[in-house]
């Protein structure tokens, strides 16, 4: 009778220890598929293409531009310093490389909730002021933004096409000088783009993008 007792005992302990395992596993495991989920695209990654309102009204996607070899992505906002600071920067890739087939594609991540100042209308405004000569879409919802993986405005993704798909080839900051772009030494966005436009490989294919972190209603 003792040896039975002594059985069972054993045997419920074995069960307890199974599930602990299996919760401790699923725990583990599901927050890894999330996170891998949320990180965004790698270099080399397909980037899937969105439709987006743009300050003329208009749903703008990528496979709108149908002569583009490639798209330079950047997620940035009214409000931002750093932002701000880019503006004519951001303009200068789009008028040099529009013509080569790489034309520059602004989205606002920002929840106007959270930042008013990043609303539309004055999405409208900023572009009118600055002379934006490309597309500034809204991303309402805040869904592409975690979809690419950016963090920060302003944040870069250079893509190309390839075989009908948006291949990532670059990710990361405009250049190594946001205060001042007479005394940038690295200019990662039009190294890239050179690059592609040559058929030659890019150098440095990831930077830290540095900017203000994109605003979320909590």
């Amino acid at each position: 009778m003792k040896s039975l007792k002594i059985i069972m005992t054993a045997f419920v302990i074995a069960l307890g220890l199974l599930s602990f395992t299996k919760i401790n596993r699923d725990k583990n495991e599901n927050p890894k598929r999330e996170s891998s989920s949320a990180k965004g695209y790698e270099v080399g990654d397909e980037a899937a293409d969105f439709k987006l309102k743009n300050i003329d009204g208009k749903m703008v996607s990528l496979s709108d531009f149908k002569k583009a070899k490639g798209f330079i992505i950047v997620f940035t906002c009214n409000h931002c310093p750093y932002a701000k600071k880019y503006e004519d920067r951001i303009v200068a890739l789009d008028k040099r490389y529009e013509s080569q087939g790489y034309p520059v594609i602004a989205i606002n991540p920002n929840d106007p909730n959270v930042q008013p100042e990043d609303g539309y209308q004055q999405m409208i405004t900023r572009a009118k002021e600055k002379g934006f000569t490309f597309p500034y879409l809204l991303d309402e919802g805040q869904k592409i933004y975690p979809q690419y993986g950016a963090t920060k405005t302003p944040h870069v993704f250079v893509l190309q096409k390839e075989n009908g798909k948006n291949i990532v080839k670059y990710i990361g900051a405009v250049d190594n000088n946001y205060e001042d772009p007479n005394d940038v030494s690295e200019r990662y966005v039009e190294d890239a783009v050179d690059a592609l436009v040559k058929n030659q490989p890019i150098k440095m294919n990831k930077t830290v993008a540095i900017g203000c972190t994109i605003k979320v209603k909590k």
